[in-house]
């Protein structure tokens, strides 16, 4: 089971996308993540195992247009930092997740 929220727009992304998240906690606590990207298209990535609490996006001057987040719950695969969402293409360039 997980948790996905997506946003784009204005306003605070990162703290849309942490609020979602913390209410999305209960469909998976095992790990957490979140992508966001600027309007140059730079995505930045951060990822944890164990409660949304423990995210924080190490961006402070990073200023989001747009972001995924992800909660998870380890039904299949052990909670572990591989494992945790979103998801990045080698080249960085794509974060996804299911």
């Amino acid at each position: 089971m997980c948790g996905i929220i997506a946003y784009t727009g204005e306003g605070d992304v990162k703290k849309i996308l942490h609020n979602g998240l913390r209410q999305l906690e209960y469909r998976g606590y095992d790990s957490s993540g979140i992508a966001l990207q600027d309007e140059a298209g730079n995505i930045h990535t951060n990822k944890v195992v164990g409660s949304v609490n423990k995210l924080k996006t190490k961006t402070a001057k990073f200023v989001p247009t747009s972001g995924i987040g992800h909660t998870r719950w380890a039904t299949h695969g052990s909670p572990l930092l591989k494992n945790a969402h979103p998801i990045e293409s080698s080249s960085k360039s794509i974060s996804l997740v299911h």
